[in-house]
C-alpha cells in the first residue's frame, strides 16, 4: 500500500522532495521529466534533475527516487534509459502522461497515447537497455481525445515489458478538472497483468480509501494533494493502521516552506525562489485558512525576506486579515 509523490513540472524538484520526505508517509518520488531529443544529454542534466544519483538514488532520509524520460525516439530513449541506471538510478520511468501543449507539439508526454504501438517501442526499448534489476515503469493518462484508450495503451506497456503503470485519472482534454474515473483506471488493472497505481483527485484521506474502492489498486501516487497537505501521505499510513494523526499546524507548514526556500537559494536567483514559494502557497491555500488569508498580499511580494516574514504573522493579524476580506 504506497503512497507515490507525483512528478510535477516546475515544482517537485529535488528540494521539496527532500522537505516532504522528511515529514513522512511517502515512500518513492518521481523526478521531473528529463526531455530526450536528438542528442546525447551529459551526466550533468541528469544531476540537475535527480542531484540524489548523487546518494544512491535516495532522498535525504532514504526514500527512492525514479528518474523519469520523456521523449519519442526508441532508441535515443534507450540510450537515455542506460545512462541514467549508469549513473546510479534504481527506476527508470517514462512520461506518456504529461498534457502540456509544448510538450505534446513535439511528440511527447500524452500524445503518444495516440500510438500505443510507438509506446511498446519506446518501453521495450528502454527496457532492452536497462539492466534487468532496475524495473521500468511508466506512467500515462487513460488517453489523450478521449477516456478510450487506457486498456489498448496499458496492454502495449505491459507486452513491452514495464514493471508498473501509474495511471492518472483523466484524459488529457479532461486536464486536471473534476473528477477523477477512477473506475476507468479499474478497466485497466483488470485488463493488464503489471501493478497498476491510481492517480488523481486525491486530497484527503477519505478521497485516498474511495480511489483504492474503485480503482481497486493498493498503490496511488499523489501531487497536488500533497503540495497542499504536506502531511497527507503520514495522515493515510496512519488511517491503514487505524490510527488517526493530528493534523499539521500552520507554522509547521510555514518551517517547511522556510526549509525548502533555504534549499532553494543555494540553487537558484531570489527572484525564481520566491515564485517557487508562491507556487505552494497557491496550493496550501486548499489546506490551510492561513494561506488563504495569506494570499492577496503574499502573490505581490517580489523578495524572498519579506515573503518569509509574511508567512510568519501572528495568528490574531491574520484572523483581522481574513474579516478583511
Amino acid at each position: 500500500m504506497r503512497i507515490i509523490l507525483a512528478p510535477m513540472e516546475g515544482l517537485v524538484d529535488a528540494p521539496i522532495r527532500e522537505t516532504l520526505t522528511k515529514v513522512g508517509g511517502i515512500d518513492r518520488c518521481v523526478t521531473e521529466f528529463i526531455r530526450v531529443t536528438q542528442g546525447m544529454l551529459p551526466p550533468r542534466i541528469f544531476y540537475k534533475f535527480a542531484p540524489e544519483l548523487h546518494n544512491r538514488a535516495l532522498t535525504e532520509v532514504g526514500t527512492p527516487v525514479a528518474v523519469q524520460l520523456l521523449g519519442s525516439d526508441p532508441e535515443m530513449m534507450g540510450r537515455h534509459g542506460a545512462k541514467a541506471a549508469e549513473l546510479g538510478a534504481g527506476q527508470v520511468d517514462i512520461n506518456f502522461g504529461c498534457p502540456a501543449k509544448t510538450v505534446n507539439k513535439h511528440k511527447g508526454g500524452c500524445v503518444l497515447m495516440r500510438e500505443p504501438e510507438l509506446m511498446h517501442e519506446i518501453t521495450a526499448a528502454v527496457r532492452a537497455a536497462v539492466p534487468v534489476d532496475i524495473p521500468v515503469t511508466a506512467k500515462m493518462r487513460l488517453g489523450y481525445e478521449d477516456r478510450s484508450m487506457g486498456v489498448a495503451c496499458g496492454q502495449a506497456l505491459e507486452a513491452a515489458g514495464a514493471a508498473e503503470i501509474v495511471i492518472h485519472a483523466r484524459s488529457k482534454v479532461d486536464g486536471y478538472k473534476p473528477p477523477a474515473y477512477w473506475e476507468e483506471i479499474a478497466r485497466v488493472r483488470e485488463a493488464v497483468s503489471n501493478r497498476v497505481i491510481a492517480n488523481g483527485e486525491i486530497w484527503t484521506v477519505a478521497d485516498y480509501w474511495r480511489c483504492r474502492e474503485v480503482s481497486g489498486c493498493d498503490d496511488v501516487m499523489i501531487g497536488r494533494g500533497l503540495i497542499a497537505r504536506p502531511d497527507l501521505a503520514a495522515q493515510i499510513k496512519a488511517s491503514q493502521n487505524g490510527d488517526t494523526l493530528e493534523p499539521m499546524a500552520w507554522h509547521e507548514a510555514v518551517a517547511l516552506v522556510r526549509e525548502y526556500s533555504a534549499a532553494l537559494q543555494t540553487r537558484l536567483e531570489d527572484k525564481y525562489v520566491t515564485g517557487r514559494i508562491k507556487q505552494w502557497l497557491n496550493y496550501l491555500r486548499q489546506g490551510f485558512a492561513e494561506a488563504e488569508a495569506l494570499w492577496p498580499q503574499a502573490r505581490k511580494i517580489r523578495e524572498v525576506a519579506p515573503m518569509l516574514a509574511c508567512l510568519d504573522q501572528p495568528a490574531h493579524q491574520l484572523k483581522r486579515c481574513t474579516n478583511a476580506a
